[in-house]
């Protein structure tokens, strides 16, 4: 979590969206990648390659015969140089292919588009991408795409909030792919049925929303259409986003799809596009490279499995001694604790902190001023959490509604006393799902 203020109105005056103007530029192939084997939520792939093999861009490496996953590709063509066990983001354990590169990006000869006639080889063709949620979750996308109640879709939600404070990969996005973005949104309302798309922005990138309004104007496209949101953390929640398009309430564990709803990020409808055209699997991203201990920043294209440091080599090195590396947002992200840390599908930025802007204050106790209840976008009581985890209370986490927590920070980000509200609900979460 990054610095604290009095309230999110600090958040909603200025965002920090210092690279929003900076085009894309694409990193050179690094001389290492390694390639996580565990890329989505779900079963971690096997590796298909060993130490010694030749590999191509787009060549299908990890795989399982498990049922919630997706196949992992190389996104450089060399040579296996081997098989690593090293510690993840997420501090757990990852089975890692390490490729060092030829630099000649050299096409795997099977890659080509995929034949999708129906929704049937819609899904099949998604899985075989190896998509996953970008917004951050990692979920499979084909599972998303293939609801029990297909018949029963009738929004398709494209979310392009973009909410969290520095990045703005997404909307580098809207502005450079947008026809991409526009053509994956038909294939999904085509293949899933629906009725019309919907593309959810924040009205701090009119850019992004006017562009897609004179687009789909000078195209007739009638299914399609812009939904401006208030700029206003966490607008690009999932739960969040359904409630601003539709007025229906997604409760924890609710699939969107049982309230007539498909979500899915703005780059994965872009990724969808491509995919759709050309066969070539995920197998690159777009992140921002931002904070105060990094001296060029920026909007970066970078194979998957480059090393965060040399992705900080290319934005010009670090400025002074970075005291926090984040993958993702300040408020939802990871802190990392080494830059020779791989950069996996879900990652859509870098942030790198020096002091100041890393400094976590002393926390205090709490003075009962009700700013954690106000941020909270489902009105639940943070604090009340915090007591009944200490005093390991089940009972009242559960008739508080604990499980509604989709651990935002906001409750963490307002508080005067900088108390670490969402971690004590996360943890009471935990404790709720052990007690279960």
């Amino acid at each position: 979590m990054f610095l604290r203020a009095k309230h999110l109105s600090s958040i909603d005056a200025g965002h920090y969206k210092n690279t929003a103007k900076c085009a894309t530029e694409v990193m050179p192939i690094p001389d290492v990648v390694k390639i996580s084997m565990s890329q989505n939520i779900g079963a971690p792939c096997q590796p298909l390659v060993k130490k010694g093999d030749a590999v191509k861009v787009g060549q299908k490496i990890g795989d399982t015969d498990a049922f919630l996953h997706v196949p992992v590709h190389s996104s450089v063509s060399g040579t296996v140089s081997g098989i690593e066990t090293m510690r993840n983001a997420m501090g757990g354990m990852d089975t890692f292919v390490v490729i060092e590169t030829d630099k000649l990006q050299t096409v795997d000869e099977n890659i080509k588009a995929p034949e999708v006639t129906d929704h049937k080889s819609f899904v099949a063709a998604i899985k075989e991408s190896g998509l996953v949620g970008l917004g951050g979750a990692s979920f499979p996308a084909w599972l998303k795409y293939d609801p029990k109640n297909l018949d029963e879709i009738k929004n398709i939600i494209i979310n392009g909030a973009e909410c969290e404070p520095f990045i703005t990969s997404d909307h580098r996005t809207m502005l450079e792919d947008a026809q991409d973005v526009l053509d994956g949104t038909l294939a999904l309302i085509k293949y899933l049925g629906a009725e019309h798309g919907y593309i959810g922005i924040e009205d701090n990138k009119q850019d992004a929303i006017d562009n897609f309004n004179k687009m789909i104007a000078e195209q007739g496209i009638t299914n399609i259409s812009t939904f401006p949101l208030k700029a206003s953390y966490p607008k690009g929640a999932e739960r969040v986003l359904i409630y601003e398009v539709t007025g229906q309430v997604c409760d924890a564990g609710v699939l969107p799809a049982s309230l007539g709803c498909i979500v899915a990020n703005i780059t994965s409808a872009a990724f969808i596009s491509q995919y759709l055209k050309t066969g070539m699997p995920m197998v690159k991203k777009r992140l921002t490279v931002d904070g105060d201990a990094v001296n060029k920043p920026g909007n970066v294209e970078v194979p998957i499995g480059t090393m965060v440091a040399d992705l900080i080599e290319f934005c010009g090195g670090y400025k002074g001694e970075p005291k926090k590396i984040l993958l993702g947002g300040p408020m939802m992200g990871r802190a990392i604790y080494t830059d020779a840390q791989p950069l996996v599908k879900a990652n859509n930025a870098c942030l790198v902190f020096s002091g100041p802007q890393a400094l976590i204050p002393e926390e205090t106790a709490c003075i009962n001023c009700g700013r954690c209840h106000q941020a909270c976008p489902f009105n639940l009581l943070p604090t009340k959490f915090a007591d009944a985890y200490e005093t390991k209370d089940v009972k009242t986490l559960n008739d508080l509604k604990v499980m509604q927590c989709m651990e935002c920070g906001s409750c963490s980000f307002v508080c005067p006393a900088h108390r670490p509200l969402a971690f004590m609900n996360k943890l009471g979460k935990a404790l709720v799902k052990e007690a279960q």
